[in-house]
């Protein structure tokens, strides 16, 4: 299988690239293709403004090559997905069309050829697509920035006008799921599987390991507590994209029901088919808002975010118009709720306080201890130590 030479070869002109070749996967969702790629595999993908999590799962996959059949950057907004596979050194072929992937989908395993422009199965089907380079990408990202304004006012416009239909996470009592982990006056950690979660993590693992907070995983967030060798205590979320692994991990499973209407759970099928058996929890909002609901109704202490979305590209990225139950959930629970880089900073902090304070102590006794053998061995010393019990005796009636 032949790669890339290294990751400096992405910036050369596209069409001096290197082949790559590789057995197919395709999806029309990325999330599920990710549960399927092995390393070396030739990722086939049906996703617009490629967001940088999903390029670093599919970075993480260790795929050969990445062909989509859309384009990675729309322009609607600077969304960095492609330039962290190009910088991973993983070639991309944008936009091959909708009939060469719709063949994709039908050809699992099949082998498929990348060379310039050109992507290729081994049954002769082929598509023309642009190959992206550092330059491209930085090229497009500059062109999309300038639209960032216009996103910006369509935000803001859908978030006010959805903050009245969903006021109710404000004002409506919340029916809560019976959850039987203790989480009153707890410390609780909320993981998503967003932009720089597994950084995040690390960064807290000393405040991990000295609180124990209660551990929250939403969907994927939970498969990320797992690798880093942590148990979630309460997985939630619409159950699509975490791992059946994580699922039987013992965790409360709590899904994330629709509001009105029929009050769906779509995620009850899945744990159904699993055998397993899980809550449902019926609120407005994102499976990360209700994680934070969740949490706060049940009179967490504090609620530390991990991998949580709260700027404008973010929410973006994650394909949502606006952020009315985010704003409205964060609103509720107030100072209750921090992001995990505070709490990392500050460990690291209180560490380096602990470590200068124990510094500090050894080299006072590193210090003393010279000056302590030098009074054991003193005449001097021996004389006022022999003085000093008499007087003692002589006073305290000691004999």
């Amino acid at each position: 299988m032949a790669l890339l030479d290294s990751p400096n070869a992405a910036l050369l002109d596209h069409r001096k690239l290197s082949a790559v070749q590789g057995p197919l996967r395709a999806d029309r969702r990325t999330k599920n293709l990710l549960t399927r790629l092995k390393p070396g595999d030739v990722a086939i993908i049906h996703h617009a403004d490629l967001d940088p999590t999903a390029a670093r799962a599919l970075a993480d996959a260790k795929v050969a090559a990445v062909v989509n059949a859309v384009k990675c950057i729309t322009g609607r907004y600077p969304n960095g997905g492609p330039a962290v596979l190009i910088a991973a050194g993983i070639p991309v072929v944008d936009q091959v069309g909708e009939e060469f992937f719709a063949h994709a989908l039908t050809s699992e395993g099949a082998t498929c050829s990348l060379a310039g422009d050109t992507v290729a199965l081994d049954d002769g089907t082929s598509a023309e697509g642009e190959r992206l380079t550092a330059e491209v990408v930085s090229a497009q990202l500059e062109s999309a920035r300038g639209n960032l304004s216009v996103e910006l006012e369509h935000f803001a416009r859908n978030t006010l006008e959805f903050l009245s239909q969903e006021k109710s996470i404000l004002l409506d009592p919340v029916t809560l799921p019976a959850i039987k982990t203790s989480i009153r006056n707890k410390h609780v950690l909320i993981v998503v599987r967003g932009e720089g979660y597994k950084d995040d993590l690390r960064a807290i693992a000393d405040y991990l390991h000295d609180v124990r907070p209660v551990l929250i995983g939403v969907d994927g967030g939970a498969d990320a507590l797992l690798e880093e060798g942590f148990k979630p205590s309460i997985i939630i979320g619409d159950m699509d994209s975490v791992s059946d692994a994580a699922l039987r991990s013992g965790a409360e499973l709590v899904v994330h029901g629709y509001v009105g209407g029929s009050k769906q759970a779509p995620g009850l099928a899945r744990l159904t088919a699993l055998g397993l058996e899980g809550k449902v929890f019926h609120a407005p909002g994102t499976s990360e808002d209700i994680a934070i609901l969740l949490a706060d109704e049940l009179g967490a202490s504090l609620i530390v975010a991990v991998g949580t979305h709260f700027s404008l590209v973010e929410f973006l990225d994650k394909g949502r118009g606006g952020m009315a139950s985010t704003f409205l959930t964060r609103l509720k629970t107030g100072s209750k709720l921090v992001d995990a880089k505070g709490i990392g900073r500050l460990w690291e902090a209180r560490s380096r306080n602990r470590t200068a304070t124990v510094e500090i102590l050894l080299l006072i006794a590193a210090a003393l201890f010279p000056l302590g053998v030098v009074a054991v061995y003193s005449p001097l010393a021996r004389s006022l130590l022999s003085t000093f019990r008499l007087y003692l005796r002589s006073t305290l009636g000691l004999h």
